[in-house]
């Protein structure tokens, strides 16, 4: 498993179709993962750290769980299959739940959870952005231009 670190989300123009863009934490591979609206708001809003009015369905869970005293260890990006990204929810009690990567990246941004992907997952899915040193602006500049050349189809829209 590699560990993966949540850059953000975009949303893929001309189709207003959002995508959380994550990358290894000790690697140069991106892995996109196409995301329903709602999904990409829960995360952003985590990302900059945003309290919503009142709790979200992600804050209520990781509200729950503070209750019952439990922990989201971490968050596995596990397969792709069919164009569909599966990923598991691993809770201090050692239980595993099965769940969308997009509300696991959602409530891993809550929780402080870790996110791993299998090599398997970045292998298949991921896409690499050179690093030349031209600075942050350069690099998002080259993943828009890719997503320009690719298609929710590619890499599947379920997250």
């Amino acid at each position: 498993m590699l560990q993966m670190e949540v850059v953000g989300v975009r949303v893929e123009m001309p189709s207003n179709q959002p995508i959380v863009l994550l990358k290894e934490a000790h690697g140069e591979r991106y892995l996109p993962i196409w995301i329903g609206m709602t999904e990409a708001t829960a995360i952003a809003m985590a990302q900059a750290e945003e309290p919503p009015p009142r709790p979200l369905t992600h804050d209520l869970f990781r509200d729950v769980l503070d209750a019952l005293g439990v922990g989201l260890r971490t968050v596995n990006i596990v397969a792709l299959r069919e164009g569909i990204f599966f990923a598991d929810l691993v809770f201090s009690n050692g239980v595993e739940v099965s769940a969308r990567p997009s509300d696991s990246i959602a409530l891993a941004l809550r929780t402080g959870a870790r996110i791993f992907a299998s090599e398997d997952v970045v292998r298949e899915a991921g896409v690499i952005i050179p690093d030349d040193q031209e600075g942050q602006e350069e690099e998002l500049e080259r993943f828009r231009e890719f997503l320009d050349q690719i298609s929710p189809e590619d890499f599947g829209r379920a997250g």
